[in-house]
C-alpha cells in the first residue's frame, strides 16, 4: 500500500519505519529542511512544504495514495491535511492531543477516518509497566500486527450476528466491541451486533483492509 504521511517528528518517524519495514511505499512531506532530509536518509522519498498544502500533497503522491496521516505536531495542520485527503478518496488519520476539545474533529468527522492521541498510549504503557506488566510485549506485537476498529455499517453482511459468530481469517482476533455511542469493551458470548456499533480487531497487516470491509460493508481500498 502506499501511504503519504505529514510530520516527521517522534510519531511520523515510527509510524513510517513500521510501514517501510512492512514493505509498503511510504512518502514524508515536512516544512523541517533538516526532517526531509533525515527522512531521505531513512530511505524515504520526502517533500519540503506544509503538511496542508495541497499541491506539496499532490507532489508526494496523494492522488495514488491509500492513506494519508496528519501526524505533525499542529492540529489544524494534520485536519487541514485530512480534509485534502478525503477529497482525494485516501483514508485519513489524524493525529489529536488528549485535552484538544472533540468538538472541532467531530465537526469535520466525515473527512477524518481514525483519530490517534499518542499521549494516551504513553500513558497506558506506563501504567502498564508501573503496574508490573511488560508493555514491550505489547509494543513488539503490535509492530508485526495492526490494531484497528471500524464502525459496522448497514450494509455489513455482520448485522445481527453474534460478535463469537464472525468468520474471520485466520491470523484475525476480533477483541472488543461497543454498542453505538457507547464505550468499548470485551463481548459477551450473547452480544449481538447492530448497525453504527464499533468492533475493534488485530490483524496481519495485508488482512486490515479486506476485514474493514467485511466489518463495514463497504469496497476494500
Amino acid at each position: 500500500m502506499k501511504f503519504v504521511i505529514a510530520g516527521y517528528g517522534r510519531v511520523g518517524i515510527r509510524t513510517a519505519d513500521i510501514l517501510g519495514s512492512e514493505g509498503h511505499d511510504v512518502t514524508i512531506v515536512d516544512n523541517d529542511p533538516e526532517k526531509v532530509e533525515r527522512a531521505e536518509s531513512a530511505g524515504f522519498d520526502a517533500f519540503f512544504g506544509e503538511g496542508d498544502d495541497e499541491e506539496t500533497l499532490r507532489e508526494a503522491g496523494l492522488e495514488t495514495a491509500d492513506a494519508l496521516g496528519g501526524l505533525t505536531g499542529d492540529l489544524n495542520t494534520n485536519l487541514s491535511a485530512c480534509v485534502i485527503g478525503d477529497a482525494y478518496d485516501c483514508r485519513t488519520v489524524m493525529r489529536i492531543d488528549d485535552d484538544y476539545h472533540a468538538d472541532i474533529y467531530e465537526k469535520y468527522a466525515a473527512e477524518v477516518d481514525e483519530v490517534i492521541y499518542p499521549e494516551r498510549l504513553g500513558a497506558a504503557g506506563a501504567k502498564t509497566a508501573l503496574l508490573g506488566g511488560d508493555f514491550d510485549v505489547l509494543g513488539d506485537l503490535t509492530e508485526s500486527l495492526s490494531a484497528a476498529s471500524v464502525v459496522v455499517g448497514a450494509d455489513a453482511d455482520v448485522v445481527g450476528q453474534r460478535v463469537v459468530e464472525v468468520e474471520v481469517p485466520d491470523g484475525v482476533l476480533i477483541y472488543a466491541h461497543g454498542s453505538a455511542n457507547e464505550p468499548m469493551t470485551i463481548p459477551l458470548p450473547q452480544t449481538e451486533i447492530g448497525v453504527g456499533d464499533e468492533i475493534a480487531f488485530i490483524a496481519e497487516p495485508d488482512l486490515v483492509a479486506s476485514v474493514r470491509a467485511q466489518l463495514s460493508g463497504e469496497a476494500a481500498l
